[in-house]
């Protein structure tokens, strides 16, 4: 019988994909710094939901840094609903990696009806949004059969890097060798995605009474790393099954905290901006909770209980692609264990009322081997 994939398959084989993809660069990106070059565009707005939204906001501060362009993450709905006032030198791109999300492509009419052209990327070029704009790229995902997406996550966040170093090498924003000397710090969180990888099985375990046992969860970050945090959350919730909330770290105790007892997990993210702060926040949790975990690129704090150390020799707007597998295969074991893949039945019906994908979904590939699922 032929082997079912799972998230953990599609999480193993990032590192492989980062080296490809930064191998293949230019050929990737070239569709969308072709538009971004020769449409004379400045700022960017990316028209995201889900988890294509957090893997762009993983790669926003990376963007804003190498290309000096601001970027705008907006949901489709609220694009289309309330927030459509870009500009003639705004890109607005359009994200859905299976190319068939119903709001994905009410954004591309919003943006047909303003006389611009439409600008697609997607995991599957031949999708109903690849059909429907004028310049549509894949971004590199390859075929992943899971909903709860993992490697599109990284691959997303993984496009845009590398899509603005191209940019900026075309626009003599960086030098060839600046732009080579950026793509060498993305093949080093090739390696950092595997070593977090090689890790985490062993932290599951080592802190599995408190991990299998959360009711629920915050999951905070800074910078680059609110996208981490945010698909981290999303993870956990759809996935685990509990709520879960994310938070700016120095937010998190601005508020949210003041609900907290005991019962509550925290995970904070620590990507190399804010460190003695966030250590500090994750000390100041302790007192509440002895669910709060910690994951650093910090050696001062590696022997402490409930910290995941891994050394990271990239900036802190690469880090995204290298912890992004804790929660992933954090979230994907404890759903194993605790037999979580099958949803409340009510809730299959209200996906049928209110379906998020158009019709032709069922011939994507994009979900094909989701648990739960029939």
């Amino acid at each position: 019988m032929e082997h079912k994939k799972t998230m953990l398959d599609y999480i193993a084989d990032c590192p492989e994909f980062i080296r490809n993809n930064v191998a293949d660069s230019a050929a990737l990106t070239k569709p969308l710094v072709d538009e971004y070059v020769n449409g004379g565009y400045k700022n960017i707005w990316i028209v995201a939901c889900g988890s294509s939204s957090n893997g762009s906001l993983c790669a926003r501060q990376f963007i804003r840094r190498h290309l000096k362009c601001e970027v705008k993450i907006v949901t489709p709905f609220h694009f289309v609903s309330s927030e459509n006032d870009f500009g003639e030198t705004d890109m607005v791109v359009v994200v859905s990696q299976s190319g068939y999300s119903l709001n994905a492509l009410d954004a591309i009419k919003v943006i047909e009806a303003k006389g611009r052209r439409c600008i697609g990327l997607t995991g599957d070029v031949n999708s109903d949004l690849g059909k429907v704009c004028d310049v549509v790229a894949n971004y590199g995902v390859g075929r992943e059969t899971v909903a709860y997406v993992t490697r599109g996550v990284t691959t997303l966040a993984l496009f845009f890097m590398l899509f603005a170093v191209e940019a900026a090498v075309r626009l003599g924003i960086k030098t060839a060798a600046e732009g080579e000397a950026v793509k060498q710090q993305l093949l080093k969180a090739a390696d950092i995605n595997a070593a977090v990888q090689a890790q985490t099985p062993s932290f599951i375990k080592e802190h599995y009474r408190q991990l299998s046992g959360m009711t629920n969860a915050y999951v905070c970050g800074v910078g680059a790393n609110l996208g981490t945090a945010s698909e981290g959350a999303l993870k956990f919730g759809e996935t685990v099954s509990i709520p879960t909330a994310v938070y700016e770290v120095e937010e998190y105790i601005h508020g949210p905290n003041i609900q907290m007892t005991p019962r509550y997990s925290v995970f904070l993210i620590d990507g190399g901006e804010g460190t003695e702060r966030i250590h500090r926040i994750f000390e100041g949790t302790q007192i509440v909770t002895d669910n709060v975990f910690l994951l650093t690129r910090c050696a001062d704090y590696k022997d402490e209980h409930n910290v995941m150390y891994v050394p990271m020799d990239v900036p802190e707007e690469i880090t995204p692609l290298c912890w992004l597998p804790f929660f992933q295969m954090t979230a994907c074991q404890l759903t194993n264990d605790l037999d979580r893949w099958n949803k409340h039945p009510l809730q299959r019906a209200m996906e049928k009322f209110v379906s998020s994908k158009s019709a032709n979904y069922v011939n994507s590939p994009f979900s094909e081997d989701t648990p739960g699922r029939a």
